[in-house]
């Protein structure tokens, strides 16, 4: 891996931000003083009881120099390729040099923005969970009119997401945290290209089980955030530490008590450098600032649930677009089961990529030693994303 830093970019943000880079140095120093990154450790085949604490104190870890070069070069390799074959524009159905657009059979489907705005703050999107849009600036004279900012349902695009969702030291942080039947979320890439990548407001992941007398901080389950390039206060997550314990936390009423600034004092940037991937716990508040540096940012993200807090849910999808339509599921045994088969089938993916790795291996798997074709993988991936999971 590349030597590890700290250091605090430069921002290349217009003139009218004033002390934003003041906020950023002052948020890296309450990252660093934490204690929530180092190694991925396990004792006793469990996840080390300091990293529990740490994760379960502040919301988020940062699991450092997990993803090796080559599996790093083909993470990389993949998102190039995928951009490559990605539409022109958005509602197009061909590429930049007129050959039929990735996703233009439904998966992957890919979000967009105009450079350096908010697309989701303020609005009813994502069931309106963003409630107060982050500041937006004008970007630079040679900036598309929209630029991608988010891609999901990747398995069948890019095989090496499919790979790296059942890293077998991953899939055993899962165990330790949502017990060995855990079900899986979605999968997608937040992209934040510099000068050009779009905010995130601040909101919370969790929708569905705030009321609950059964509610409790890991209902909601939790994200792995596999970082391709390194990650600064400039291009990265912030998340307040602690904010999982809270409950539902008003926003607007937190965003008018800072004097109506997004900036929020507490909050802090995820810094990671490429290869590295964090945990973060779906109730954790976060968000992310226009990418008005000029670093790069792509972060592989998918995620797990507790089955108990899944099985029997019924729940309206959310929407990330306007025009799109939601539709009313229920998660039963047997769909919570189909969704589970996606380990399956990427622990088998994983292990003919890398046969000399010790594969995780499910105890109640249905088939654990199934060898999928890649005409097999190809049609189980189909409209796999149909499947997904949302609380």
């Amino acid at each position: 891996m590349t030597e590890r830093s700290n250091q605090v970019e430069a921002s290349s943000a217009p003139t009218e931000l004033g002390s934003m880079q003041d906020y950023f140095e002052a948020g890296a120093s309450r990252a660093r003083s934490l204690g929530n990154r180092g190694p991925l450790r396990f004792g006793g085949g469990r996840l080390d009881p300091e990293i529990v604490e740490a994760y379960e104190r502040s919301g988020f870890y940062v699991f450092e120099s997990v993803i090796d070069e080559t599996e790093l070069a083909e993470l990389r390799a993949d998102l190039a390729d995928l951009l490559e074959r990605a539409p022109a524009g958005e509602g197009l159905q061909v590429d930049a040099r007129g050959r039929p657009a990735a996703g233009s059979g439904g998966q992957p489907a890919f979000a967009w923005a105009r450079p350096l705005s908010d697309p989701w703050g303020g609005t009813s999107l994502l069931k309106g969970r963003h409630a107060v849009k982050m500041e937006e600036y004008e970007a630079g004279a040679d900036a598309p009119e929209k630029a991608i900012f988010l891609m999901l349902g990747l398995f069948g695009a890019m095989s090496s997401t499919l790979r790296l969702s059942a890293h077998p030291a991953l899939l055993r942080v899962a165990e330790s945290i949502n017990g060995p039947d855990f079900v899986p979320y979605n999968d997608s890439i937040f992209l934040k290209e510099p000068g050009v990548g779009a905010a995130v407001a601040w909101h919370q992941d969790g929708t569905t089980h705030w009321g609950e007398p059964r509610w409790d901080p890991g209902i909601h389950g939790f994200n792995f955030m596999a970082q391709l390039f390194r990650t600064t206060p400039g291009n990265g997550l912030w998340v307040v530490p602690g904010s999982h314990l809270r409950g539902h936390i008003d926003i607007r009423s937190l965003v008018a008590a800072n004097g109506g600034s997004t900036r929020l004092p507490d909050a802090v940037p995820m810094l990671c450098e490429a290869g590295d991937v964090a945990i973060c716990n779906r109730q954790c508040l976060h968000a992310s600032f226009a990418n008005t540096s000029p670093d790069r940012r792509a972060t592989f993200v998918w995620g797990f649930f507790r089955r108990d807090s899944v099985l029997d849910v019924e729940v309206d999808m959310p929407t990330t677009s306007a025009g799109q339509s939601s539709n009313r599921r229920r998660y039963t045994s047997e769909s919570i089961a189909e969704r589970r088969r996606l380990v399956e089938l990427a622990i088998d993916a994983r292990r003919q990529h890398r046969p000399d790795e010790a594969p995780y291996r499910i105890a109640e798997a249905e088939e654990p030693e199934r060898r999928w074709s890649a005409e097999e993988r190809a049609e189980a991936l189909r409209d796999y994303a149909r499947g997904t999971i949302f609380i």
